[in-house]
């Protein structure tokens, strides 16, 4: 049997070209979608450099806020959320993520880890970028606030406040001819004025 070596290398290269070519299917085909994990406290940013190393994107967001020392003021970068990182995996590689040193746990949405939309992270970029000393505040409800549920299954949805409990609200939604009742997180209703 006689074999040609111009051929042989042929084929080595026809067949590692198919290779790649199938990854870069492959890697190109699985949609990517942005997480928030809760970090151990003051490990925002260190957390976000964990993971850059291990190429995975992410978002600390970083606010400039102007501190006073006794000898001096400076504007420094501190979390804007505490406590929280975003950071953009698919869904294969999600609970890899959780061997990362200083990330607790994914922030959960309905028992699944919460998916936030890009159009968010770019939203936070695009303030953060105009705006400085950015402050958060959480929306307080009162009984019979008239809500609008802005993300989740009744997105949209009109509904009646019944009681605030922590970082949750029950609310009355009226559908249908029934009145349903769902506890859902205050980051997901909007107040009508």
């Amino acid at each position: 049997m006689h074999i040609n070596v111009s051929q042989v290398g042929e084929a080595l290269a026809s067949i590692k070209m198919m290779k790649e070519s199938s990854q870069h299917i492959h890697t190109s085909a699985v949609p990517l979608a942005w997480h928030v994990v809760y970090t151990k406290p003051r490990w925002e940013k260190k957390v976000a450099v964990l993971l850059s190393k291990k190429g995975i994107e992410n978002f600390c967001p970083l606010n400039k806020v102007l501190r006073q020392w006794s000898d001096r003021k400076k504007i420094v970068e501190e979390p804007l959320f505490s406590g929280y990182v975003f950071l953009k995996t698919t869904e294969a590689e999600k609970w890899r993520i959780k061997e990362v040193d200083g990330i607790l746990n994914y922030v959960h949405w309905l028992g699944k880890p919460a998916i936030v939309p890009e159009t968010e992270i770019e939203t936070i970029k695009r303030f953060l970028n105009e705006h400085q000393t950015v402050q958060i505040s959480t929306t307080h409800f009162k009984p019979n606030d008239r809500v609008k549920i802005v993300s989740g299954a009744f997105i949209d949805t009109q509904a009646k406040v019944i009681v605030q409990k922590g970082k949750h609200v029950i609310l009355e939604i009226p559908t249908l001819q029934l009145t349903l009742t769902a506890q859902l997180p205050h980051t997901a209703l909007e107040l009508i004025a």
